[in-house]
């Protein structure tokens, strides 16, 4: 059976599904270097982009849309979008199932003007991203499934692949995700009008940015742990379980910010609120666990934009709570399209785990610069890195899923120099607080890092052992940690035959990895973008090497 699964609102994209094996998923911000977050925009693109993968529309048995908010105003949950070039309202399933007379696997079957989709809660798309694509499935084990998004509370599920199940377990704290970038919204340096933010891109963009630039700037704080009573009473006088709510809270907070919290500077604050809210998470989710599962620790997935946290996955996987815990590299809307899919499956497949990889986004376009050309293996690309100690753009084969640079679409660069951090985000247009990740051989993490151990994703946090962060001062946060990238050492793929190669020139097993791409798009779709864009004298790609004239 081809599933063909539909994100049509931020961070729209398409993924299609065949009897349990991802063929690919598309994120419309990586066509043509898109815009973050983009949209789908208009519905023909669903063809376009099947099309381009060699995939007639009639071809496809089912098309799943992901379920959604009431966005186009209509009375019931809706998504405003286009269809042949004319404004059209598609219905959806909604965020979330109700509890009342619904379960989280509810299909809906609908209609918009001709075209036949069934439709899944957003909730649920985020647990069968999670649950699907995670070892649990593969082996056929029950897993909890923790989903916190921006409009929902976080909310905790477990999937039993015997007998097919996805049941709700409750909500662990009254907070929608969205409740930490509204608070930090009226904040520098991420200050925006104290109001809930438009349908419009750009503002929506705007707001979509702050949680994961907030993580870093929190680094520049210090956490005020006798802040987190106030916070309790503030959040239990005014739950942020909306966006007004979160905005009414923001408000709150400001006003008792002189009286209640003297002396917290916007990074404080900021470095507070993250940690206060990981807390609380983590707090209610040992009270279910150690009450429900006493001596047999589950496992866990995490489903939702806030499992882009890294501090907060890592103080959930260090609790000792869960036999194991995943991440996908797509836990928040760049998955949704592979979860409308997944749910499909398991609904009419009985599929409950998909066979996937990392590097199943677009494929490379061919443009290519007018730059000089010259064939280069690999090792030349390490010798550039060692020798001259200059950032290379890597571009080879198909794009990652999700929102992380995983060495196909990346720039490398030597790790050595606190210097580079700092080049690299100049070069990029970025704010000095940006962190750059580590790509590490698996093989040598455990040594480098801590804890280390395979983590590929770039979900977890670490820190360097004793010795290191001498070595690699340009891969470290402000505050000491690492956003790890591991990549097993027989890996085929070209990032991984630079770093052995530069492994055996340096001694050192890690460069730095930061995502190839014009500031606020998603990655180059292709070489000529990247020498237009002109910030690095070196680009390679496919086995050639382009150098600045």
């Amino acid at each position: 059976m081809l599933i063909c699964g539909v994100k049509v609102s931020h961070d729209g994209g398409v993924a299609v599904v065949q009897d349990g094996r991802l063929l690919f998923s598309v994120e419309t911000e990586k066509i043509g270097n898109g815009l973050r977050y983009s949209t789908l925009g208009d519905l023909e693109r669903i063809g376009e982009i099947l099309a381009a993968h060699g995939i007639p529309l009639a071809e496809v048995d089912q098309f799943v849309f992901d379920g959604w908010w009431d966005e186009a105003a209509t009375g019931r949950p809706s998504i405003a979008t286009r269809w042949r070039g004319r404004p059209q309202v598609a219905p959806v399933a909604g965020y979330v199932h109700s509890g009342r007379g619904s379960t989280p696997m509810d299909r809906h079957v609908l209609r918009v003007d001709g075209f036949d989709y069934s439709s899944y809660y957003h909730a649920t798309g985020h647990v069968m991203a999670a649950y699907a694509t995670s070892p649990f499935a593969r082996r056929g084990e029950d897993a909890l499934v923790l989903v916190w998004d921006g409009g929902i509370t976080p909310r905790l599920y477990q999937v039993s692949p015997r007998d097919l199940a996805v049941r709700p377990l409750g909500s662990l704290l009254p907070a929608i995700g969205n409740v930490f970038p509204h608070l930090c919204g009226p904040l520098e340096p991420f200050r925006i009008p104290a109001a809930v933010v438009a349908a419009d891109e750009p503002r929506q963009r705007q707001h979509l940015e702050i949680s994961g630039k907030a993580m870093a700037y929190a680094a520049l704080g210090t956490v005020r742990e006798d802040a987190f009573g106030v916070l309790d009473s503030l959040i239990a006088e005014n739950p942020p379980i909306t966006d007004q709510a979160c905005v009414e809270l923001s408000e709150k907070l400001t006003a008792a910010r002189t009286e209640r919290l003297p002396g917290l500077t916007d990074a404080d604050l900021i470095a507070t609120l993250q940690s206060y809210l990981g807390t609380r998470l983590l707090d209610t989710l040992a009270a279910f666990v150690r009450r429900r599962f006493p001596g047999s620790p589950p496992n866990l997935c995490l489903g939702g934009g806030c499992a882009l946290n890294i501090k907060w996955n890592s103080a959930i996987r260090a609790s000792g709570l869960f036999a194991d815990v995943w991440v996908p590299p797509f836990p928040n809307d760049a998955g949704a399209a592979i979860g409308a899919a997944a749910c499909e499956a398991f609904a009419r497949d009985r599929s409950t785990a998909l066979e996937w990889n990392v590097f199943q986004g677009p494929m490379l376009g061919g443009a290519t610069p007018s730059w000089p050309a010259r064939p280069c293996s690999p090792a030349g690309v390490a010798e550039i890195l060692h020798g001259e100690g200059e950032p290379v753009v890597v571009l080879d084969g198909r794009a990652e899923l999700g929102p992380r640079a995983l060495g196909n679409r990346s720039i490398l660069a030597p790790a050595v120099s606190a210097a580079m951090k700092t080049r690299l985000n100049e070069m990029k247009g970025r704010a000095a607080y940006r962190p750059v990740a580590p790509i590490c051989l698996a093989s040598r993490s455990a040594e480098v890092f801590d804890p280390g151990g395979a983590d590929p994703y770039m979900l977890f946090e670490h820190r360097p052992r004793p010795g290191w962060a001498e070595r690699i001062p340009a891969v470290l946060h402000l505050d000491g940690t690492a956003r790890l990238q591991t990549v097993d050492d027989d890996a085929d793929t070209a990032a991984v035959r630079i770093l052995r190669e530069y492994e055996r020139r340096s001694g050192i097993p890690v460069l730095c990895n930061t995502s190839a791409n014009l500031n606020g798009h998603g990655f180059f779709a292709d070489a000529a973008t990247a020498a237009e864009w002109g910030r690095t004298r070196y680009v390679w790609s496919d086995g050639i090497l382009y150098t600045a004239p």
